[in-house]
């Protein structure tokens, strides 16, 4: 394994393991090791069967592999059967390009949102296995301070859409505007909470997240009872892997197809569209100029944050390039 120079949680420079502001964040404020007590399940027959028992436990959706891990002192460790897990482990998936490069995309891009633009996330980090291989590993935002779970419903549930009533593609099948209107029936602060939703869709594009379907976003309950948007989850720059488009819901911003003269002419998304996506969904034209400032600012932090990560160079490049491609097409 390399010699780590930068915290594998906040990229922060000048460590070797986490930061003291990630065990904070991350860890409960518990030392705990950047290197997992396992090999990687596919070299090691053994390991292979803990996470095959693991994997039958954990109840997130989704098509890549996660296991669900618990905070044992200060060591990392999977859970049993009975164990509540307090953590998602993403290990390096298969059957995508440049499969090595995924843990550290996903940690990249998350780190970004919060970092550089201040869009509450799930907490996560880097971690890894005995021989260096990294994995992803992200805090779930759903476990109550007693153990117990608070209620959480994603997008697809929200809207009715199940695979067995709308097919395999249930969840792609929708527009953000549409899933705007949910965010109205379902979140009482939804002026609030629209804010937040606006600068999430602009990210996605922005980062080339071709992953942000209706199960990727999700409400949660509060103390009170009621309900909010969760944090922020699963933001990966894709086209680091696959040739996606845009946006991930079919119909793209808009219920009804329209489409700004700057698309017409050019063929890409432009601010005037997402001026008019904000409008549309009940936010003040002075407040989405607002909300879309930084987005069109050249952010250095991105560039720092990306030269600090846990990619190869060559994708640090590649994400650099896509990144500044899509704020050109936007200016």
């Amino acid at each position: 394994m390399k010699d780590i120079k930068f915290c594998p949680g906040t990229l922060a420079e000048g460590f070797n393991t986490y930061s003291p502001v990630c065990l904070r964040k991350v860890f409960k404020n518990k030392k705990v090791s950047h290197i997992l007590p396992y090999q990687v399940p596919q070299l090691n027959e053994e390991t292979e069967d803990l996470f095959i028992e693991n994997r039958k436990r954990i109840s997130i959706s989704g098509v890549q592999e996660k296991l669900s891990l618990l905070l044992d002192k200060n060591q990392l460790r999977l859970t049993k059967e009975g164990e509540q897990g307090e953590y998602i482990l993403k290990p390096i998936p298969r059957d995508l390009k440049k499969v090595d490069q995924v843990p550290a995309n996903e940690h990249l891009t998350m780190q970004i949102a919060a970092q550089v633009y201040g869009i509450k996330t799930a907490e996560n980090a880097l971690v890894f296995f005995k021989d260096g291989t990294p994995s992803y590993i992200t805090k779930r935002f759903d476990i109550r301070p007693d153990g117990l779970k608070w209620g959480e419903e994603d997008f697809a549930s929200l809207a009715g859409k199940t695979k067995d009533n709308f097919g395999i593609n249930y969840k792609y099948e929708f527009s953000y505007e549409e899933l705007a209107e949910l965010i109205k029936k379902y979140i009482p602060t939804w002026r609030i909470e629209m804010d937040k939703y606006f600068s999430l869709v602009v990210f996605n594009y922005l980062f080339s997240n071709g992953d942000a379907h209706l199960k990727n976003f999700s409400v949660l309950e509060t103390p009170k009872g009621d309900y909010i948007l969760s944090p922020a989850y699963d933001l990966i720059n894709t086209r680091l892997h696959v040739d996606d488009t845009d946006f991930a819901l079919d119909k793209g911003l808009f219920k009804d197809g329209f489409e700004s003269e700057h698309f017409k002419n050019s063929g890409h998304v432009h601010q005037d569209d997402f001026i008019e996506f904000g409008e549309r969904i009940g936010i003040a034209t002075h407040r989405v100029v607002k909300l879309l400032h930084p987005f069109l600012q050249r952010q250095t932090q991105v560039e720092t944050l990306t030269n600090r990560s846990f990619l190869s160079d060559t994708s640090k490049k590649t994400y650099l390039l896509l990144y500044n491609t899509k704020r050109n097409y936007l200016l």
